[in-house]
C-alpha cells in the first residue's frame, strides 16, 4: 500500500492541472481571491470622496477613514496569500518530506483561521459605518453595498479554507506506520548467520578454520650431479 502525508503520496508526484483545479481547496481559494480583489479595489477606486466643505478625500463609510484603510489591508493581504497558497498546493504533491508538509498544512490552518476573524471584523466594522453614513446622495452606494457584500462573502470562503486545512491536519501521517515494522524484531529482515564450522575436534570444541594443516611438505633434497 502506497504511504500518504496530509493528503498526497509520500512518492512525490508529478503535478496534474485537471486534478488540481478540480481540488475543493483550489476552487475556494480562486473564490476568495476574487472577492479580495473586489473588496480593495472597490474601496481605492470608489471609497473616497471629495466633498465641496472638506478640503481632503473622505472615506465613504461614515468619513471614517479607518474602515477604508482596514478594508484595503486585509484584502491586500488575503490577495497575496490566496497567490501564495495557491502555488504552494500545486507544489505540494512533489513534496516527499512528511515535515514539510506539516508546515504548510499549520501555516493554512493558522492563517484561515485568523483571516476568517478578521474579515468577519471588517464586515462588523464596515456594516456598522454604512448604517451610520448619513449622506448616502453623495458617495457610490453601490460600491459600498458591494464592499460590505462581498467582506461577508469572504468570511464563508476563508471558514471553508479553514475546515479544509484542518481536516489536512487531522489527516496527518496517513498509512506511514501500517506497513512500517521494526528491523530488530522482524526475523526476515536479515539473513540468517552462516552455520557453524565443521568440527573434528571432541564434541564442544571447534577448530579454528584458520589453523595452520599439520600435513607439513617433505623437505626439499637437492639433486645430486
Amino acid at each position: 500500500m502506497e504511504s500518504g502525508a496530509y493528503g498526497a503520496s509520500l512518492a512525490g508526484g508529478a503535478f496534474d492541472l485537471a486534478s488540481f483545479v478540480k481540488q475543493p481547496q483550489t476552487i475556494t481559494r480562486f473564490w476568495s481571491w476574487i472577492f479580495s480583489i473586489v473588496v480593495f479595489a472597490t474601496i481605492t477606486g470608489e471609497g473616497y470622496i471629495n466633498k465641496s466643505t472638506k478640503e481632503d478625500a473622505k472615506c465613504m463609510f461614515n468619513e471614517n477613514d479607518s474602515a477604508c484603510s482596514y478594508g484595503v489591508g486585509i484584502g491586500v493581504l488575503a490577495f497575496l496569500a490566496s497567490v501564495i497558497f495557491i502555488m504552494l498546493d500545486a507544489y505540494f504533491p512533489q513534496i516527499s518530506n512528511a515535515k514539510e508538509r506539516k508546515y504548510i498544512v499549520t501555516a493554512d490552518l493558522v492563517f484561515s483561521g485568523v483571516w476568517t476573524f478578521l474579515w468577519f471584523i471588517c464586515f462588523c466594522v464596515l456594516t456598522n459605518q454604512w448604517s451610520n453614513t448619513t449622506d448616502t446622495a453623495a458617495v457610490a452606494a453601490d460600491a459600498a453595498r458591494a464592499v460590505v457584500a462581498f467582506s461577508f462573502f469572504s468570511i464563508l470562503t476563508w471558514g471553508i479554507l479553514t475546515c479544509l486545512a484542518y481536516a489536512r491536519y487531522r489527516q496527518g501521517v496517513g498509512n506511514l506506520d501500517q506497513d512500517y515494522r521494526d528491523p530488530a524484531s522482524d526475523q526476515n529482515a536479515f539473513p540468517q548467520p552462516y552455520p557453524p564450522y565443521p568440527s573434528s575436534g571432541p564434541e564442544g570444541y571447534q577448530q579454528s578454520p584458520f589453523t595452520p594443516n599439520q600435513d607439513r611438505p617433505a623437505e626439499y633434497q637437492p639433486p645430486t650431479y
